[in-house]
């Protein structure tokens, strides 16, 4: 997801509306070192959007969320009566019936299941306040933005098939099916990434051989094509490799490859209409798109049942100009999502 550039800590990145919309909801996609929130009125459309810094830690992590809240709310004209609820999509394990949250390391909130929703409720003085993973709420961003679905109304009406499939340290999907969250028997709907693709591979963090992850992801990429000028390696790769260096060439079209391969593994378990690349890898922009496209169409030359899936066609960028999962939080904080 792309990031908003900011010149404060409190970065304001849209105009408010001049008179006050009906039935705002703000969304929160809480990161270890960010908050990106979003005001949502009652058509889905974006108010006004913004980022504040996360302080880590449970407490800090409510006073950061609290702030967010409060930042995007003023920023818009309105306040925090005027809000429906709030949505938030954090990294970790989520219950989304009871908001608590449990391994969420980034954010320094471990050990016990944290109240996050009881507690930056009560910070708010008894606003709504629902949780839902941060690729959950991203996929659900995605679809709306991309009109996929009508995602901006009370219930999940609409038929989006999606996946948004984020490319940072690991590799996982977040996926939409006929408009509603799948989150699977256990929530591990989407964990694409501990698919084995190599028998004989090294060994990935979960303890199985050649996972996908160990391939398609940031860190797989980095560690191939270390960072040496201080940018991310993602981009001195594809640079390098635009610059005519055969070794940055080559890692180039296998990460492009093995991309292509998660993306293979969804439309074809999962039958989706799109594909939204996102994470931090996806700060490339169009020429990730372009290799990862390219990828697909070598792969499907020698097979006619591939070419028959258009699945070059099925992928794009997650839109890096509006916060995807905040707005995908917004959407949680209106409604019941099931």
């Amino acid at each position: 997801m792309g990031e908003l550039n900011a010149s404060s800590s409190t970065a304001r990145t849209m105009t408010a509306t001049p008179a006050l919309p009906a039935g705002l909801t703000a969304g929160l996609d809480i990161g270890g070192t960010k908050v990106l929130a979003a005001l949502l009125d009652d058509d889905g459309h974006v108010v006004e959007s913004l980022r504040v810094p996360t302080v880590r830690g449970p407490d800090g992590v409510v006073a950061s969320a609290a702030r967010a809240v409060h930042d995007v709310a003023a920023a818009a004209g309105v306040t925090l009566a005027d809000l429906d609820g709030v949505g938030l999509g954090v990294p970790g394990l989520v219950d989304p019936r009871d908001g608590t949250v449990t391994h969420a390391v980034n954010l320094g909130v471990e050990g016990a299941r944290f109240p996050l929703a009881d507690r930056l409720s009560s910070a708010l003085g008894g606003l709504p306040v629902a949780t839902e993973n941060d690729l959950n709420v991203a996929a659900l961003g995605a679809a709306h933005l991309l009109g996929a679905g009508r995602a901006g109304r009370a219930d999940h009406a609409g038929h989006a098939d999606l996946a948004f499939l984020a490319l940072g340290t690991g590799l996982a999907a977040g996926v939409v099916l006929d408009g509603r969250l799948r989150r699977g028997a256990s929530g591990a709907a989407g964990e694409i990434g501990h698919i084995p693709v190599d028998p004989g591979g090294p060994v990935c963090a979960c303890g199985q051989r050649g996972c996908v992850e160990l391939y398609a992801s940031g860190s797989a990429l980095s560690a191939r094509w270390p960072a040496r000028h201080g940018r991310p390696a993602p981009a001195e790769l594809f640079e390098a490799a635009a610059a005519g260096d055969l070794r940055a060439v080559e890692i180039k079209a296998e990460f492009a490859a093995a991309v292509a391969s998660a993306v293979r593994i969804l439309a074809l378990t999962l039958d989706v209409q799109h594909v939204v690349l996102g994470g931090g890898v996806s700060a490339l922009g169009e020429p990730l798109l372009v290799a990862v496209r390219a990828a697909l169409e070598q792969q499907s030359r020698t097979s006619p049942f591939l070419s028959s899936l258009r699945l070059a066609d099925r992928v794009s960028l997650a839109p890096a100009d509006v916060p995807v999962a905040a707005v995908g939080a917004a959407l949680v904080g209106r409604r019941k999502v099931s």
